[in-house]
């Protein structure tokens, strides 16, 4: 695989023929900062053992998905600054879909997930480490409609799309390093917290939240408040939701 472009990009770019898991390798390869240093990118698309949000598996066929994940060091100061990485990704890679997809809807699922159409094509997990952020992304590019795990995913192949992998981690890794690099002087104040807003397509939706705890809850997203948080209505009042899994009750 030829990624010339995203090299040109990317602080060290490692194509891996094939990983168990790209954050897992890429988190034990980051101990050794001086050959791994700010926005490394380990990839592959054949995936073995990968992990997604609440502790699921990722598995795709050889060959079918781009599993990348960026190695984040520097990072701004705030706790709160840094809890936005997550959604930055998000933003970064919607983009980035998006300049591939012309004529079709792609936006995002709060927190990361990218939609087509109303179907997710990416999945991102963002995991902190003493001194870094890796940032996992998985993008359904060549997997078939029969081989897609649920009716609610979609990818390149089955829409029928070509997609230029170089292209496409090139412009994510341009937008996500610019948007991180940004993000010292706040969400709001960068313009993240905005792009977040007219990206998401989960605002103004019925949705029912998994919560990490194993409880849910289900309301109507209201916003995104100023620290990356989903604000949900559930009749009785607001309440804000830092990390869990949104499943929007009518298709968007």
């Amino acid at each position: 695989m030829r990624l010339d472009r995203a090299a040109g990009v990317a602080s060290r770019l490692v194509v891996a023929a094939q990983s168990p898991s790209t954050n897992a390798e890429l988190r034990q390869a980051s101990r050794d900062a001086v050959s791994w240093p700010h926005l490394s990118v380990l990839l592959t698309d054949t995936q073995t053992a990968g992990r997604g949000r609440l502790d699921r598996s990722w598995v795709t066929p050889p060959g079918s998905a781009l599993a990348a994940s960026v190695l984040l060091r520097e990072l701004p100061s705030g706790a709160r600054e840094r809890g936005w990485i997550p959604l930055a990704a998000g933003v970064a890679m919607t983009d980035a879909v998006a300049a591939q997809l012309p004529g079709h809807r792609v936006g995002l699922k709060w927190p990361n997930d990218v939609l087509v159409d109303g179907r997710k094509i990416c999945g991102i997990l963002a995991e902190a480490t003493p001194d870094s952020v890796i940032v996992g992304a998985g993008v359904n590019t060549a997997m078939t409609a029969e081989q897609l795990p649920v009716p609610t995913a979609t990818s390149f192949a089955a829409l029928g799309a070509p997609v230029d992998a170089d292209t496409l981690i090139a412009d994510y890794l341009t937008r996500l390093a610019a948007i991180v690099a940004a993000l010292g002087d706040g969400a709001v104040a960068s313009g993240l917290h905005a792009a977040a807003v007219a990206r998401c397509v989960t605002l103004g939706q019925p949705v029912r939240v998994h919560l990490p705890g194993g409880g849910e809850m289900v309301g109507t997203a209201a916003r995104i408040d100023e620290d990356g948080r989903l604000v949900v209505d559930d009749g009785q009042g607001e309440h804000a939701v830092s990390a869990g899994d949104v499943v929007h009750v009518r298709p968007v």
